[in-house]
């Protein structure tokens, strides 16, 4: 569910401005955000208000507050979506701003990626797949399932759903490209994500496709891609054989 932003009295607890700083005012506001983001004040899922009325609250210029909120988009840490609004996508952990697939990563360390699609449809999206993709639910949508290898030996389960009116995705590209590689060839700038990464034990058909024993150790993750509008334009869910598959990620270190 997304919570609502809080109302002037407990905003302006948040934000406590110095005008008399050399600190430039939409610099301030910016890193008070980020704070209050980190903080978990303004947890992933927080609705903001419109530039105007937080201008209003903060008693700072709208120009200001327009800086302020460009430096978060830039940032990763909200988007805005047109005819819905601006909402805080992320917290403490900061993905960088042009994604990157599994694809991209095993082809740019010369692992020699292979794909085997097992599935390329379109149907209903499912209540889960529908409130990720900020769809309604039973929206036609393109669910998509493959194996992704790397010099022969399986590494990922990937399964990724689509607004089908986003773009046409064939079986024989998904092949021989990766399902980022597409969308960015489409014309579609991918801009940031909220991802969750897991663990558990396999399923008996998840190790048969993965080459792994029953109840061996996978990795999960999960993620939602939106473009520089801030729509939503991928779900992925998907498994890692973990005996041969690990996550790296960069933190950026704020001023505490």
């Amino acid at each position: 569910m997304i919570s609502q932003i809080p109302r002037l009295e407990s905003l302006a607890a948040l934000v406590n401005l110095d005008k008399t700083s050399p600190v430039p005012l939409y610099f301030q506001v910016a890193q008070q955000f980020e704070a209050a983001i980190a903080g978990g004040m303004l947890p992933p899922g927080t609705q903001l208000d419109n530039e105007i009325e937080l201008a209003d609250q903060l008693a700072v210029s709208r120009p200001t507050m327009r800086k302020a909120m460009e430096l978060l988009v830039d940032k990763g840490l909200i988007v805005r979506r047109r005819g819905v609004g601006t909402r805080v996508v992320q917290s403490q952990v900061r993905r960088p701003l042009e994604l990157s697939s599994l694809y991209d990563d095993l082809k740019s360390s010369g692992q020699e990626p292979t794909t085997t699609v097992l599935s390329n449809t379109v149907e209903p999206a499912s209540a889960a797949v529908a409130e990720a993709l900020g769809l309604a639910e039973g929206a036609p949508v393109i669910a998509i399932e493959r194996v992704r290898m790397a010099r022969d030996q399986p590494l990922a389960r990937m399964r990724n759903y689509l607004p089908a009116l986003l773009l046409e995705v064939r079986t024989d590209a998904l092949e021989r490209h990766g399902l980022y590689e597409l969308i960015r060839t489409a014309g579609i700038r991918l801009h940031a994500a909220t991802q969750t990464v897991g663990a558990r034990n396999a399923t008996a058909a998840e190790a048969r496709l993965l080459g792994e024993s029953r109840g061996a150790a996978v990795l999960t993750m999960e993620r939602i891609a939106y473009d520089d509008s801030g729509t939503a334009v991928e779900y992925g869910t998907h498994i890692y054989a973990a005996a041969r598959y690990s996550f790296q990620m960069n933190l950026l270190m704020g001023d505490r």
